[in-house]
């Protein structure tokens, strides 16, 4: 019966050692949304959020630019006094870690901050929460930079086919310079010959006018 229970026990802790939560809420403006989670001392809470402005002129949700909104992360202890543990400033689209350093209850606060025109405008706010241990979601993060390790790998060899091509081109392109020289030097030299013979053949043939003339009592 003991045994039963403690393996009852280790699956429920391996199914809920790591949770995801992923949600939306509608806002307006600068409103700032709190949400309380509790967490143990060494959990980590990693939260992906996302503004999206209400555009009337489509009648929908966009994507929203980084000139338009900044969004402000705060979490508290509130076991602590809402002692503040965490401030962060970031873009409408973004991510943010945090490890619990005492258990308690906590709170999360997400407020986006809209320019003035955009300031009373409806607002639409992605949320994801995921906590764990740091070794689960640190096995996630070493499982995502392998495969960014792999396609950085992938991209270095067809860069370095590439170089191999280009230095191809490079060889190809010396080769067909000193032809074009060589060609461009014999030409020369060619030219330079038949403004020779040309000066040579003009002159036997003024000297031999020359002698004519004169066997011709002309000059």
């Amino acid at each position: 019966m003991l045994y039963s229970v403690l393996f009852q026990f280790v699956v429920l802790f391996s199914v809920f050692s790591s949770r995801v939560n992923a949600f939306y809420y509608y806002g307006n403006g600068g409103d700032r949304k709190c949400f309380h989670k509790e967490l143990s001392k060494g959990t980590l809470l990693q939260g992906k959020y996302r503004v999206q402005p209400y555009d009337d002129r489509l009648d929908s949700y966009r994507e929203a630019n980084n000139q338009e909104f900044d969004v402000l992360i705060d979490i508290d202890e509130t076991f602590d006094d809402n002692h503040v543990v965490m401030h962060q400033k970031g873009s409408p689209n973004g991510e943010f870690a945090f490890n619990a350093l005492q258990s308690g209850e906590h709170r999360i606060c997400i407020q986006p901050q809209a320019t003035r025109w955009l300031s009373k405008g409806k607002t639409k706010v992605d949320v994801e929460f995921d906590v764990g241990l740091d070794t689960s979601l640190d096995s996630r993060q070493k499982s995502t930079v392998e495969s960014l390790q792999n396609k950085i790998n992938i991209l270095s060899e067809k860069v370095k086919e590439i170089r191999r091509e280009q230095q191809l081109v490079r060889e190809r392109e010396y080769k067909f310079r000193n032809a074009s020289e060589a060609v461009n030097s014999h030409a020369v030299w060619w030219t330079i010959i038949q403004v020779i013979v040309l000066g040579v053949v003009c002159a036997w043939q003024m000297r031999h006018l020359r002698t004519f003339f004169v066997k011709q009592k002309v000059l």
